[in-house]
């Protein structure tokens, strides 16, 4: 059960699941600095009267309601008056105490110096962020369960002022009862972003509720700056190296789609995946045959699942072998980069720090296009 989980895991991070399209266009609010440039989930209206609007458009995949948020300042809480059927949540702002629910919440709360704000979390153990790990030890982050069955009880005796939760479907019996407490629940649809950057912006998903809107976009607009140098130098390659991804589990390989969010991070680093003419934004569900027909002679491997070693791969199935990036020693994984507690930094960092999954990809695929360059999450399975 352990491996399935960890499997599924990876494959939310390396693909990203099917949803309706939405237009392009930069969303940017007249009464307001903030402008979403890249992610197409939410939007964030800064209104006259000082109250924010957040609203969540695709939570989960598929989904068919838009979540709408309305954060009140405190200092004019008592003027404000709002129709509650109107808004599935009002908050009070700044927020002084949270519930998180998925580890690629935590980098957005760290760099925005809000971790004081987190007092409990469900799984703590699979957190790496060695700030979260020292304030967990210290017991100011409460163990909450696990996600899909949050120890209710511990949740509300925390008193929180609200929940950032994440679910793949919008069925959460708990979180139902959460919120008959008075304890507001915020969807965080981040997950579902096909694109690099636009799973990094969702930092300006948080910054509202803390009134850390400033601190945001710039954090934002370096992240960007150094993604868009890094697919600025990989344009400069002259060769595009044919590359594979994902691993069999059971009968099944399981790779991303072309419109998903690795295989995007393949075409910035300007590689030739050999999917990436799939309209799938999801992943793909194929036989190893149909796989070897492909990609027996692509150069490199990205990504083979939960896999850290070669003895791992041959001792699952001996199919691996037939493919010249096992041979030749090419297959490049997240999994050896590891928290202090065992959890999979990939997992919980790269969406936001998609500059440093390129770069990664860069050194790998283009040698000498940066020279000096250490490889942060993707390193040589050992």
């Amino acid at each position: 059960m352990i491996k399935r989980l960890l499997f599924i895991s990876f494959l939310i991070l390396l693909c990203t699941c099917k949803q309706e399209k939405k237009d392009s266009i930069p969303v940017k609010n007249p009464t307001s600095n903030i402008s979403i440039q890249y992610a197409k989930g939410f939007t964030v209206e800064k209104q006259p009267s000082g109250i924010t609007i957040i609203k969540v458009l695709s939570p989960w995949l598929n989904s068919e309601k838009t979540y709408t948020y309305a954060l009140i300042p405190k200092e004019i809480q008592a003027k404000v008056s709002l129709n509650r059927n109107e808004y599935d949540a009002i908050i009070s702002t700044p927020v002084e105490k949270i519930v998180l629910t998925s580890t690629t919440h935590i980098p957005a709360l760290e760099e925005l110096g809000l971790l004081d704000k987190l007092v409990g979390f469900p799984d703590t153990k699979y957190i790496s962020s060695k700030a979260t790990r020292k304030r967990i030890e210290a017991g100011q982050i409460q163990e909450l369960g696990i996600n899909e069955n949050l120890n209710t009880e511990a949740v509300i005796a925390l008193q929180p002022e609200l929940i950032f939760g994440f679910s793949i479907n919008g069925s959460n019996a708990v979180y139902e009862t959460i919120q008959r407490a008075n304890i507001p629940v915020v969807y965080n649809g981040d997950w579902v972003e096909e694109t690099p950057l636009g799973k990094a912006e969702w930092i300006k998903f948080f910054a509202p509720f803390f009134n850390k809107t400033n601190e945001a976009n710039l954090i934002f607009t370096e992240i960007e700056a150094s993604y868009l140098e890094a697919k600025e130098l990989a344009a400069k390659a002259t060769k595009r190296p044919t590359v594979v991804s994902g691993a069999l589990y059971k009968d099944v390989w399981y790779l991303p789609g072309g419109k998903s969010w690795a295989a995007n991070f393949l075409r910035d680093a300007n590689a030739d995946y050999l999917w990436s003419t799939s309209n799938e934004s999801g992943s793909l569900s194929l036989s190893w045959e149909s796989v070897l027909d492909v990609a027996q002679h692509a150069e490199y491997w990205i990504g083979p699942a939960q896999y850290a070693s070669y003895d791992e791969m041959k001792s699952s199935s001996q199919h691996y072998q037939q493919f010249d990036a096992f041979k030749n020693g090419k297959v490049f994984s997240t999994a050896n980069t590891k928290g202090e507690t065992g959890g999979t930094l990939y997992y919980e960092l790269a969406p936001q720090r998609p500059d440093l999954v390129l770069k990664d990809l860069i050194y790998i695929l283009h040698p000498g296009l940066l020279p000096n360059y250490e490889p942060f999450f993707f390193k040589p399975l050992l």
